[in-house]
């Protein structure tokens, strides 16, 4: 499998400084600030694209649990909130929080959970992040 990569530059102090974060696929080259991650500024920031990779690896891995259970959905729209708090001083992310909607024709609520629950423990980016509390409420429509 490849290894993929981003990059980014930062210039300046931190409270005064600005970035850019670059893909290497080219579909995202933003910038990011103090403001941005900190506060409420314009821009991107770390988290959002944490928050970003999480989502849609998630909704791949539960499309695929379910796949293989037999259960082809016809969609899967995730969202993941990443929490960034000071803990004794320091940013840290504290927990992510995968909010998921599925629509797969004749699955069970019970069943839908079960595959729910192994997506979330099989999904890479959650196994990247295993330090981080990460919560998931999922619906079946």
């Amino acid at each position: 499998m490849p290894t993929r990569s981003a990059d980014a530059t930062w210039t300046g102090n931190l409270p005064e400084g600005s970035g850019t974060m670059r893909l290497q696929s080219g579909s995202y080259d933003g910038a990011y600030s103090f403001r941005s991650r900190f506060e409420d500024g314009e821009g991107s920031n770390p988290e959002e694209l944490i928050a970003a990779a999480h989502a849609g690896c998630y909704s791949m891995a539960l499309s695929n649990v379910l796949a293989e259970a037999g259960h082809d959905p016809e969609s899967v729209d995730t969202t993941a909130d990443v929490t960034l708090k000071m803990v004794d001083g320091d940013p840290t992310i504290t927990d992510i929080h995968l909010t998921t909607d599925a629509t797969v024709p004749g699955l069970d609520a019970e069943t839908f959970q079960e595959h729910a629950a192994a997506a979330k423990e099989g999904c890479p980016v959650s196994k990247a992040l295993a330090g981080t509390d990460i919560t998931l409420d999922a619906s079946l429509t």
